[in-house]
């Protein structure tokens, strides 16, 4: 890239690079990573009972949901995020949970589903880097959440991606919130 791009024209080219290479994934290898996850579910760092967010699967991003099983299994309590507005809210997800739609093939929780707040958010993400930082979708909605949850305390931010899509650099601006960690189907990896 050159220095001559804004940060966010540079992650916007970055995005697109990434996300080509994401789709140009057999279908296959797609599901065969992502039930990879499960393998890697008791190295993740998560408090015991922790209530951890997931995410439905959009398009061709890996999918959380055998990992999530595995992690419920586990006694850890489960939501997901929902779009009101601008801003995520995260519902309760259980087995008995109605799913409704929720726009680019995404499901959600519906109203009737308790607000929760989550000590752990499983995050989708374009691409990410060595330090933790990523490349979220270019709206920031996942940033606004983590600053809004952070406001009543900690929480763990742990990217989901395939391996390939790492990159060597990603541009850092002032909003952005960095991962504590990445999984993928060869493992997790802490940051900071």
């Amino acid at each position: 890239m050159t220095d001559l791009l804004s940060p966010a024209d540079e992650k916007a080219a970055l995005r697109k690079d990434v996300l080509a290479r994401r789709s140009a994934m057999p279908v296959t290898d797609r599901i065969e990573r992502s039930l990879q996850l499960v393998d890697h579910a008791d190295d993740l760092p998560l408090p015991g009972g922790a209530m951890v967010s997931g995410f439905w699967p959009i398009r061709d991003e890996i999918d959380a949901r055998p990992l999530l099983d595995r992690l419920r299994q586990k006694g850890h309590a489960l939501c997901l995020p929902v779009m009101v507005g601008p801003n995520l809210i995260f519902r309760r997800l259980d087995r008995d949970t109605e799913l409704v739609p929720a726009g680019f093939g995404c499901m959600e929780p519906g109203p009737e589903a308790e607000e929760l707040r989550p000590d752990v958010l499983l995050m989708p993400l374009a691409g990410f880097d060595s330090q933790g930082n990523r490349i979220g979708y270019g709206r920031a909605f996942y940033d606004n959440a983590i600053a809004s949850l952070e406001k009543t305390g900690p929480v763990l931010r742990i990217g989901l991606a395939f391996a390939i899509q790492e990159v060597d650099r990603v541009p850092v601006e002032a909003h952005d919130k960095p991962l504590t960690g990445i999984l993928t189907e060869r493992g997790y990896r802490a940051f900071g």
